[in-house]
């Protein structure tokens, strides 16, 4: 019996090593481009030496470099240090040890950026369409932009008036509120999802990106309407793995843009952004009387004292104190700036 042994295959290069251990975890696709950054940078730092030749030393000198000469936030530098413990523990199977004499950068404490009534006012009136109503949601939700971005038909629930949010930070679920201003707006929004999802599948299209293994088990689910986007791209695109012609949720950036824009517009000189109305609906829910833990859960935040940080800028002053200067009598001309 004559036995053929099979050609050695060639070894997956190290970032492709790196991307199946990441799905293999279900991280989510803004983790793995993060972490595959990192590792990246960090190869490219140490002259492009591999990283299974390098260990604690380089790790460490990697990791001053961008607190002393790159001056990154304490935040940043924590996500490139959990880039690569991942890659020496879950790709290079090497623990790293004790990391000694590493320059940590300095965390700071910034307050969220908060708009008053007047200003959303002004803001939601520069915007418009579909731009308006991604604002509206962001504002009456508390939801994260992605979050809002993902949202698919099914997870709008119009009887109970709530919004469940798949797949959060942390790969969490929760339930937010379903604003009532714009109840008939969406409803009209996901009708016009369903004749686009009609017209895709009469055309041959109409598939969808699924989570992890939906797909497999639910063959048909991909082209179901409950799982279509409910703000769909403009365009479709060939998947390459499937060879079926998807719609994927439009751009994130498409938003950013038109917030900065309409902020310039409405003369709003704080930095807003998107995640600045996530900011001003739980401040504006906790001026309302909610208690925190319900803002805590409508948030999705793990930890209460994430939420506390809103305390901090409610529309009552700094930590809600009377300035005494407000009490003092002065005569009028010293009110005026005048001695």
């Amino acid at each position: 019996m004559v036995t053929t042994s099979l050609p050695d295959l060639p070894k997956p290069r190290l970032l492709d090593q790196v991307r199946a251990a990441i799905r293999a975890r279900h991280y989510s696709r803004r983790t793995e481009k993060s972490y595959i950054g990192w590792i990246r940078r960090y190869i490219l730092y140490q002259k492009k030496r591999h990283p299974i030749e390098m260990g604690e030393k380089e790790v460490g000198e990697y990791l001053t470099y961008l607190a002393t000469s790159r001056r990154v936030s304490a935040s940043t530098q924590t996500q490139a240090l959990s880039a690569l413990l991942f890659l020496y523990r879950h790709v290079l199977d090497k623990e790293l040890g004790e990391l000694k004499g590493v320059v940590r950068a300095k965390p700071t404490r910034r307050l969220p950026v908060v708009l008053s009534p007047e200003e959303v006012y002004r803001l939601m009136r520069e915007l418009d369409g579909t731009n308006r109503l991604l604002a509206m949601l962001l504002y009456g939700s508390g939801m994260r932009l992605m979050e809002c971005m993902r949202l698919r038909v099914k997870d709008i629930d119009f009887a109970m008036n709530q919004i469940v949010v798949r797949a959060g930070k942390g790969n969490k679920d929760r339930v937010t509120i379903l604003p009532g201003v714009i109840r008939e707006e969406l409803r009209g929004r996901i009708d016009a999802v369903r004749r686009l999802h009609e017209r895709d599948v009469s055309a041959g299209a109409g598939w969808v990106e699924l989570p992890m293994a939906i797909e497999h088990k639910w063959p048909t689910a991909a082209r179901e309407i409950g799982w279509q986007w409910v703000f769909p791209a403009s365009r479709t695109y060939v998947d390459s793995s499937t060879g079926r012609r998807r719609r994927h949720h439009i751009h994130e950036s498409v938003l950013q843009r038109a917030i900065k824009e309409a902020s310039r517009r409405a003369r709003i000189d704080k930095p807003v952004s998107c995640h600045a109305l996530r900011h001003t609906f739980a401040t504006d829910l906790l001026e309302h009387g909610y208690d925190i833990r319900t803002v805590q859960e409508l948030l999705g935040h793990t930890d209460v004292s994430t939420t506390m940080i809103y305390t901090h800028v409610l529309k009552r002053g700094a930590a809600g104190v009377r300035s005494p200067a407000d009490g003092l009598y002065l005569p009028r001309d010293l009110k005026a700036g005048r001695a």
